[in-house]
């Protein structure tokens, strides 16, 4: 499971970019509960997403000729450098090379060979999110890519990630779970899944999609239909998991909401 104690390969942020920063805090504001902390001028409109005083994500406006609207995950490095020289050697593509953040730590952004995008977070005096798998909360990951196999082999070789694998229920395939290296399953942090057996992923493209836990997965989806999002995937339940749904927020960015079974109890 997902957990704040941080280490190599496993996701430590995550960051929204849209269009109007202002209507996306009302939207996960209303969703969430979530409230929005700038980090002040110089960082260029960036800010915190918070609940309860705890960073939840990041969020920042961006223009059509930065980028779609979208959710973007971080996962942990000791040295962003050296894995920018790693993602390229393994056939991804450096799209925003590594930076120093101030004091807060160092980042790079990528796309993996599918196309799809992630980042990685050396850190700083910013050591990642403070809450995760609470309600509101981030407790999930997972990459929708043509070839699976093929995406396992890049961010094993990148981040070092191990691997668990189980047949998808309706035979279509295999779902791959990952966890750091030197951790146990129960590390997981999230899956892998062919973007041909998923409908709803393949009419946009390989992803990383985030999970975000909820009390109340219908509740949720009702809520954020009142709010103009959209709902790409009705909530459906999954044995041993819980019920979730997938959608999409008012400028368009892609996720999901998760409720546990340890929510349904």
């Amino acid at each position: 499971m997902l957990t704040t104690r941080f280490v190599t390969g496993s996701p430590n942020w995550i960051d929204l970019g849209t269009p109007d920063i202002d209507k996306a805090r009302t939207f996960y504001g209303g969703l969430f509960g979530w409230t929005f902390r700038s980090a002040g001028p110089e960082a260029g409109g960036y800010g915190m997403f918070q609940q309860d005083g705890k960073t939840v994500a990041g969020g920042m406006t961006v223009t059509p000729e930065q980028g779609a609207p979208g959710w973007c995950v971080y996962f942990q490095s000791p040295d962003a450098d050296a894995t920018a020289k790693s993602v390229e050697q393994a056939g991804g593509a450096v799209v925003f090379e590594p930076m120093d953040v101030f004091e807060m730590g160092r980042m790079a952004v990528f796309n993996d060979p599918s196309g799809a995008g992630f980042a990685t977070w050396q850190p700083g005096r910013n050591k990642g999110l403070d809450l995760v798998n609470d309600p509101g909360s981030l407790c999930w990951i997972e990459l929708y890519t043509p070839d699976p196999g093929a995406g396992v082999s890049f961010y094993t070789t990148v981040f070092g990630w191990e691997t668990n694998t189980m047949p998808l229920p309706d035979g279509s395939g295999s779902y791959i779970m990952a966890n750091p290296a030197g951790t146990t399953p129960d590390a997981m942090f999230g899956g892998v899944a062919p973007l041909a057996a998923d409908p709803v992923e393949a009419a946009d493209g390989p992803c990383w999609l985030p999970y975000f836990e909820v009390v109340d997965c219908d509740a949720s989806v009702a809520m954020a239909k009142a709010l103009g999002g959209k709902v790409r995937m009705a909530p459906v339940d999954m044995e041993g998991v819980g019920r979730f749904a997938k959608l999409a927020d008012p400028a368009g960015a892609r996720f999901a909401v998760m409720q546990g079974e340890q929510q349904q109890s």
